[in-house]
């Protein structure tokens, strides 16, 4: 088995955030981008309108960074959207940062967008050879050309023509001149809630980002639904009234939302509490502790705890103060990538039987060396139990999961796996576990990357990189030149 270099947990997806009726709302939508600083650390935006002009302020790190020290006046009126992104299509640059903005025929419209196209590459395709010009390499920037657009095909075009042609992934909230816009794919794979703060609209990723700001919970916006806010207040439009299959990413569960969001009417912390129920069910252990790998195995490892009996115990401390990314040392530190994060306290797991709790193993390196790190410290043996199924199928709405390549559970056996992290044993949750845990039908779920089941079809060369990488289809403008001027003479 080759040896795989990258960290366990995939990329996350970003988080979008939008207010409506509030005199400072940049400054809000600041707070809310702060409370989902956990989707998405490679850059962060807002834009502003007051009185029909737009303002921007936008950078790359995370929402403290980008926003540290800015006169909050630049960024006036009572409409704002922010988001905060790690990036799934396009790669991490200052030109993808969003909020897009986009001044047009229509006036000006900024958009903030959570997920991924699956048709990115044709609908790009179709726009450049319509004449129209990119800024960037997002698929987000083809829905704001889409919405720009005041015809399609010789036909009037409108949002809910212009929603309809999309497929994949996407949550998006859009700031017109006039109006403040949610929206979810006919799936529903991202999250996105309503929520009121005062006389204040508010749109948001999830609902800890109303926590934060003093807003209640309304609803969830539904899958397909078009959430128009404006002077008149809300007004929800179905795009997909005959559409009723539903595809909820389940890892949102899982890993990616915070314990204190609610989602689909379930609070994460408790479904992840009973996702440990469900696994010490199914895989009861003889041990001394329960250890979990902070902090998202933190609530899992809990819930094990409470099934089995066996005492719960946060051997691992995690360094709280480590972004993204730090000064890479030379091998004087072996391990650092993984020291840095999380440290053990040795005396707790000496001469001890070891149950270490983790959300997911994507690639296995850091598990491996957290296993290790236990039985360099002592430990007598060393369980790794994982709170969802072996992650076998790459994800194309959003996740920045590998190909398959890279996946270790779609080239090994369990058994080969263990082998691998030099664990006793080895057990993940079964699907059917995952789904009991959320107390909701499977009907409900996307699990294409643990079952390949894809509710919406894909094309297998759609990556990030995708628009980045594709092959230049036409000739510069010196040859379109010379091109005419030697068919000219033919005549």
């Amino acid at each position: 088995m080759h040896e795989i270099i990258f960290d366990d947990h995939p990329g996350h997806y970003c988080g979008i955030f939008g207010v409506y009726g509030h005199p400072r709302a940049a400054e809000l939508t600041f707070y809310g981008l702060y409370a989902l600083q956990h989707r998405g650390q490679e850059s962060a935006g807002i834009v502003a309108c007051h009185n029909g002009q737009f303002f921007k302020h936008h950078g790359m790190g995370l929402v403290a960074q980008v926003f540290a020290g800015i006169d909050w006046s630049t960024l006036p009126g009572h409409m704002a959207i922010g988001h905060t992104r790690y990036s799934t299509t396009g790669s991490s640059n200052v030109r993808n940062v969003q909020p897009l903005t986009v001044e047009c025929k229509r006036g000006q419209i900024a958009l903030a967008h959570n997920g991924n196209l699956t048709n990115a590459l044709e609908l790009r395709d179709q726009l450049e050879e319509k004449g129209l010009i990119f800024q960037t390499t997002t698929d987000s920037e083809i829905i704001l050309m889409l919405l720009a657009q005041p015809t399609i095909g010789g036909e009037p075009n409108n949002l809910l023509k212009t929603i309809r042609s999309l497929r994949g992934a996407f949550s998006l909230v859009i700031m017109t001149e006039k109006e403040l816009i949610g929206v979810r794919d006919r799936f529903g794979f991202r999250p996105l809630s309503i929520g009121k703060k005062e006389d204040a609209w508010v749109l948001a990723s999830e609902t800890c980002a109303f926590d934060l700001i003093g807003a209640k919970f309304v609803r969830e916006v539904e899958p397909g639904e078009i959430v128009i806010i404006d002077e008149r207040g809300l007004k929800g439009i179905q795009a997909f009234p005959e559409h009723k299959r539903r595809a909820f990413c389940i890892f949102e569960f899982i890993y990616f939302a915070r314990p204190d969001s609610c989602l689909m009417g379930r609070t994460v912390h408790q479904v992840r509490v009973e996702l440990g129920r469900q696994l010490a069910q199914e895989n009861p252990v003889d041990a001394d502790i329960v250890v979990p790998v902070p902090d998202s195995g933190n609530c899992a490892a809990l819930g094990y705890s409470l099934e089995s009996g066996i005492p719960f115990e946060m051997a691992f401390v995690r360094n709280h103060y480590v972004g993204r990314s730090f000064i890479q040392p030379s091998q004087l530190i072996r391990d650092f990538n993984v020291r840095v994060k999380l440290n053990l306290i040795a005396e707790l797991v000496r001469g001890k039987r070891v149950i270490v709790i983790d959300d997911s193993i994507v690639r296995g390196t850091t598990s491996r060396a957290r296993i290790n790190t236990l039985k360099e410290a002592g430990a007598k043996e060393v369980h790794m139990m994982v709170s969802c199924p072996p992650h076998r199928f790459p994800c194309v709405y959003g996740i920045d999961f590998p190909d398959r390549s890279k996946l270790l559970a779609a080239n090994c056996t369990i058994e080969q796996i263990r082998q691998y992290l030099n664990a006793d044993s080895l057990y993940y949750l079964s699907q059917e576990g995952m789904v009991k845990a959320t107390g909701l039908p499977s009907e409900c779920f996307c699990m294409a990357c643990y079952d390949g089941n894809y509710p919406e079809p894909f094309r297998p060369d759609l990556d990030k990189a995708i628009i980045e990488r594709r092959p230049k289809k036409t000739e510069s403008l010196a040859e379109s030149i010379l091109r005419d001027l030697d068919q000219t003479r033919l005549f």
